[in-house]
């Protein structure tokens, strides 16, 4: 059986801050044997106003792949601005996947933007201001399994993680940026019906506390079974959570819910 994490902080303004708390979380991940890490969404700032400047700037892709490379680890990057490949003036949130090796081996661009009120103390949240949606279902092969990708309001589609486990996938990642307000009412409760529905490991990186005057995310990263068993679970502060992925009863609970 081969390890996986999910990683969970608050991300701060500063970008530099933000990839010091990465990078030490993914070398804690490492030394307990995880082969797979996932990071949350935007973990490199949530501030908007700096989205265009990352994107237009390779050193963050480039580190990313180095780390990967150094911790011998298949990082699943939660999401980063990247560059729209049809030059629209937005950016795309973009979950990377690195392999081992520290190549760039698959981009998945969140399809479904938040652009919702939640009435919290932030009041709205209007993500197609800053981004524009891709439009393209991607799944990589990894060293344990079949790995589906989306991005947080991604989860509230069922449709699209059906898509993905009809494509074959055997693990889905969501790394997320999930408010308080709704993530204390339907995170852990959606993420469990996919990994129902799917029949898949889902692999879920959230971002936690609080990260101006305003936005507050939920925390509670975890990693649940094909059965909606929740394995390994954080709370609202800063850390890692490991679990096995057991491929022979991936093959049980799929087998017995045909």
């Amino acid at each position: 059986m081969n390890t996986v994490a999910v990683v969970q902080f608050s991300s701060q303004a500063p970008v530099e801050h933000n990839l010091a708390q990465a990078y030490d979380l993914l070398q804690q991940a490492a030394a307990q044997g995880a082969v797979l890490a996932l990071l949350p969404e935007m973990f490199l700032t949530l501030d908007g106003k700096q989205y265009n400047a990352i994107a237009a700037d390779p050193q963050y892709v480039q580190r990313l792949a180095g780390w990967a490379q150094e911790l011998k680890l298949w990082l699943v990057a939660g999401a980063v601005p990247m560059l729209c490949p049809d030059g629209d003036p937005r950016v795309r949130s973009a979950c990377l996947v690195f392999n081992g090796e520290g190549v760039l081996v698959a981009r998945y661009d969140k399809i479904h933007l938040f652009d919702v009120d939640v009435g919290d103390a932030h009041g709205s949240y209007r993500e197609s201001e800053r981004f524009a949606p891709g439009s393209d279902v991607v799944l990589v092969d990894t060293p344990v399994g079949r790995l589906g990708l989306v991005i947080c309001y991604d989860l509230r589609f069922p449709g699209l993680f059906q898509r993905l486990r009809d494509q074959g996938a055997e693990l889905i990642s969501v790394p997320a940026a999930f408010t308080y307000t709704t993530g204390e009412a339907h995170w852990q409760t959606l993420l469990r019906a996919r990994a129902i529905e799917t029949q898949c490991y889902v692999l879920a990186a959230n971002q936690c506390g609080w990260h101006d005057d305003k936005r507050r995310t939920y925390g509670h990263s975890q990693i649940i079974d094909p059965w909606g068993r929740v394995m390994s679970e954080l709370e609202e502060e800063a850390g890692v959570a490991v679990a096995a992925i057991d491929r022979p009863l991936l093959a049980d609970v799929r087998k017995k819910c045909r």
